[in-house]
């Protein structure tokens, strides 16, 4: 049940940046693929707010459990991210949420994303930061910022695994994954306003309400960034946020 509610509550995030940058109330009429669905319950999440979602993964134990908890009512494909079974410019939105780390390539799954969405689509991206100080799978202080050998030392130092198999980037190297993509920033909107976008897995009781010049103190070592890519020129058209959504400077070309 942790697990659910856990995966829940970031569903809520997700609907809610991406309901905001829509400009709806929630995702009707929104053809929807949730890459890297592992069970299903953010899949479930984005189907009751209204989207046509499909879950794709390439962990067959976890999508066995997704159809049995929610196959009849969601398809779930075992697909690889880099090779995506829909054709050009077909999917409105894209969900990529804390996946890029995980696989072998992403800039190949990327370059996948923006194969199949349509050029007013958009894809939703939580990012980790290899600057972050402490690295969200072993719970270890700056585990990310070690080269790779001496980050496998680590992990097994402290018996959390054999190597280190996480590839976190920088914000530039995340500038650069995201390459030929229009980036909208809405990491500081989300922390500005935890409870408007069900952001509390981001933001310490302690900082809620802080003020936005403390997180942009923070923003070097911020362990998550929340962006949303298009593939052409849509803005957010959600009402007016405390910080307003900016877009990434720095992104090269497709």
């Amino acid at each position: 049940m942790l697990l659910e509610d856990e995966r829940r509550k970031k569903a809520a995030k997700i609907i809610a940046v991406l309901s905001h940058f829509l400009g709806q109330s929630d995702l009707t009429g929104q053809r929807v693929v949730d890459l890297g669905c592992s069970t299903g319950f953010i899949s479930d999440e984005l189907r009751a707010a209204g989207a046509d979602v499909t879950g794709v993964d390439i962990d067959q134990p976890g999508l066995e459990r997704a159809r049995r908890r929610f196959g009849g009512e969601i398809p779930f494909l075992r697909a690889d991210g880099a090779s995506l079974p829909w054709a050009d410019r077909s999917i409105d939105a894209v969900v990529f949420n804390h996946i890029y780390e995980h696989v072998v390539d992403p800039d190949a799954v990327m370059a996948e994303i923006r194969r199949v969405l349509r050029p007013t689509g958009l894809v939703y991206l939580g990012l980790g930061n290899r600057l972050g100080i402490v690295e969200p799978h072993y719970k270890l202080p700056f585990l990310s910022w070690l080269p790779y050998a001496a980050a496998d030392r680590y992990v097994a130092a402290f018996g959390r695994a054999e190597r280190y198999h996480e590839r976190f980037r920088t914000r530039a190297g995340l500038r650069r994954l995201c390459r030929g993509l229009r980036i909208w920033d809405y990491t500081y909107t989300v922390l500005a306003e935890p409870a408007r976008f069900h952001a509390d897995d981001m933001v310490p009781g302690p900082l809620a309400g802080a003020p936005p010049a403390v997180w942009s103190v923070l923003s070097p070592v911020i362990p998550t960034f929340v962006w949303i890519g298009t593939p052409g020129n849509s803005a957010p058209q959600g009402p007016v946020t405390r910080v307003t959504p900016k877009p990434v400077d720095g992104i090269p070309p497709a």
